[in-house]
């Protein structure tokens, strides 16, 4: 989620997640990773005003979760999903992704939200969007970034 947060908002894009979610969720320590973390930017700046409505106080990190040694950002967005049954967990972080799959936790990833964005009409362009978030350093692989663009119907 930290990395979706420092994405979108540079993009100029976080918008959507208000827009394709029922409830955005954002664990007081994904706020705290960003904010502390020497970010200086337009996700700190977002966090700290329209952010703060999704901010929820750090819950419990499940033993389960505890037990993959993540980062505490990483720890409390899976820890969230297991104990809100129904929602997904979003993250980038391979180590946490693949932590989420064997634990079955629902999950998806920044490019799964802009392909969502496009499916559902908010956005013209998957593929605009995608090549700015690789202009702000997400590291989208070519072969990724077809198959996400195949998807987003472009």
């Amino acid at each position: 989620m930290l990395r979706l947060i420092i994405s979108l908002t540079k993009i100029d894009r976080i918008p959507l997640l208000q827009e394709l979610c029922d409830e955005a969720v954002i664990p007081q320590g994904v706020a705290d990773e960003i904010s502390l973390g020497g970010y200086n930017d337009s996700a700190v700046a977002w966090l700290q005003r329209t952010g703060q409505a999704f901010i929820r106080a750090d819950s419990a990190i499940e033993s389960r979760v505890a037990s993959w040694d993540l980062g505490m950002g990483e720890s409390q967005v899976l820890s969230w999903a297991i104990q809100n049954p129904g929602y997904e967990a979003i993250i980038d972080d391979l180590a946490t992704r693949k932590a989420a799959k064997i634990l079955q936790v629902p999950v998806r990833g920044t490019l799964a939200i802009v392909v969502l964005a496009k499916q559902a009409g908010y956005i013209s362009s998957a593929k605009k969007d995608l090549e700015n978030l690789v202009q702000v350093g997400l590291r989208i692989s070519p072969a990724v970034l077809e198959q996400a663009l195949t998807l987003a119907g472009e």
